[in-house]
């Protein structure tokens, strides 16, 4: 009788201690309110507001941890503990679009107040069990999911489109859930960031290790983020193609066929290169690498586990000779593609000239309409050369006396303007203001022209923008620069 009553005392103090710690977690998981400031890209004059909510964790430092695409575009802020139904204030500290992070600060201290912050713990293995935290859709308290993870590997980022580590787990993910964390033995292990629409408990996590290198990265208060090598790679898994360059069966690796103008490897490495290893990590026919046992994933893992400003081992084979040379992680993808990754957080740029819309390509631009979608998204894909870093669309024409014939050009890449090429978007602006002669004539990279009467546009500005209800003919960065 006595040994019983020692096992349920026993047992008593083990759940009553686990559910302290349990109260503990919860009372660091958050709820956030967001006011955003949807940009138009179609009427690049305008916004709209929208109302979201997601899910955060208190952490050390205090900081609020978040995805960027809670806080995105946002105009204010308020967040809400666990068990509390006061709302206070907060801010952006800090974000990452890149991997869809966020740091958030409240300034009023009596929001942290008996508050432990969680902390982190080590990337988790498939099959491991995990407990998600948050507010999703379906009503307004705390709510908790139970899975394992089913997989870690490269996947699409929806936020930005580009692809890094992510965890897939096959607990209930759901609207409301994004930013919560994703806790393993009481740690956080990855932070709920999406799902796959029509499918069955699919979703994904932004791994640990991502999110040390976000706030690591984040210690000198900015954000350099996750570099690019600036490489164009091809996988070497063809029989007929290792034959063409040497390689024997026992040899791995990637085929280099672009080194990117603006790249710190450019001049270092060379078209028809090998690239065998990174950091010392074997690089598969197929472009992955081993991170764990038995375990792989693309090979830019490697490179994402280094800050920027730092440098990485690249091994390669050249004329069937091997070699090491050192890449210094100096730009993002954002410096080497010639369409920028989705932006956040800023009014899209644009200039009107006598109802001739015009404005630089960009993500937004192409998911905002199906208009030439094909030709914009192979645009999308291609790298910024020397002479060209960024594309010029004409948006739109408003249609008007002097435009007639041209109102259906929408989404229209431009090549040349009076026959010359230009390099970006704000050449493009001071090449248009410039304009001495009668005719302005635009031309595609089939012919195709567009010919504006300069006297008769700026005549009819004014009435044009009047009609239309646009107050300014140009972008907020475009007034800016002229001023």
């Amino acid at each position: 009788m006595k040994k019983l009553l020692v096992m349920i005392l026993l047992s008593t103090l083990f759940l009553s201690a686990n559910g302290e710690k349990e109260d503990r977690t919860k009372q660091a998981i958050v709820k956030i309110y967001s006011t955003a400031k949807i940009p138009n890209y179609q009427a690049p004059w305008n916004s709209s507001m929208r109302s979201s909510t997601g899910s955060g964790a208190i952490i050390e430092g205090g900081y609020i941890l978040t995805n960027a695409h809670v806080v995105a575009n946002q105009a204010f802020l308020e967040v809400q503990r666990y068990g509390q139904r006061k709302r206070y204030i907060a801010k952006v500290y800090a974000v990452s679009h890149q991997v869809d992070l966020a740091l958030l600060k409240v300034e009023d201290e009596a929001f942290f107040k008996g508050v432990t912050p969680l902390t982190f713990g080590a990337l988790p293995y498939v099959e491991q069990k995990i407990v998600v935290y948050g507010y999703p859709m379906g009503g307004n308290t705390l709510s908790a999911t139970i899975g394992v993870v089913s997989r870690v590997e490269h996947h699409v980022y929806a936020h930005s489109g580009e692809s890094f580590l992510a965890v897939q787990v096959d607990a209930a993910v759901n609207p409301g859930n994004s930013g919560g964390p994703a806790l393993s033995d009481g740690k956080i292990v990855g932070v709920v960031m999406q799902v796959i629409k029509k499918s069955q408990n699919i979703g994904y996590i932004v791994p640990v290790d991502l999110v040390k290198h976000f706030i690591d990265d984040m210690k000198d208060s900015k954000y350099d983020g996750f570099a690019d090598l600036g490489l164009g790679t091809q996988k070497l898994e063809n029989p007929a193609l290792r034959r063409y360059y040497g390689l024997d069966c026992n040899t791995s690796g990637k085929l280099i066929n672009k080194v990117v103008y603006n790249s710190t490897l450019a001049g270092i490495l060379k078209v028809g290169d090998i690239l065998t290893a990174v950091d010392g990590h074997n690089v598969e026919n197929d472009g992955t690498v081993e991170f764990r046992n038995h375990e792989y994933t693309h090979f830019h893992h490697f490179v994402d586990s280094y800050q920027m400003g730092e440098s990485i081992s690249l091994d390669i084979i050249r004329d069937k000779k091997p070699m090491q040379v050192n890449a210094l992680l100096k730009h993002t993808a954002d410096d080497m593609y010639l369409v920028e990754t989705t932006r956040y957080d800023t009014m899209p740029s644009y200039f009107i000239y006598g109802g001739y819309i015009f404005s630089p390509l960009s993500r937004n631009l192409i998911v905002s309409t199906n208009r030439n979608r094909v030709t914009l998204s192979n645009l999308a894909s291609k790298w910024q050369e020397e002479d060209k870093s960024e594309v010029v669309v004409l948006l739109k024409v408003l249609a008007s006396d002097i435009s007639r014939g041209d109102n259906d050009f929408g989404m229209w890449p431009i090549d040349k303007i009076n026959g010359e090429a230009f390099k970006n978007f704000e050449e493009f602006y001071q090449k248009m203001k410039a304009v001495t002669s009668q005719y302005i004539v635009l031309e595609d990279k089939n012919g195709v022209q567009v010919i504006i009467d300069k006297e008769e546009a700026l005549g009819k500005q004014v009435e044009i923008l009047k009609k239309y209800n646009i107050e300014f003919d140009k972008s907020e960065d475009l007034r800016k620069v002229q001023n």
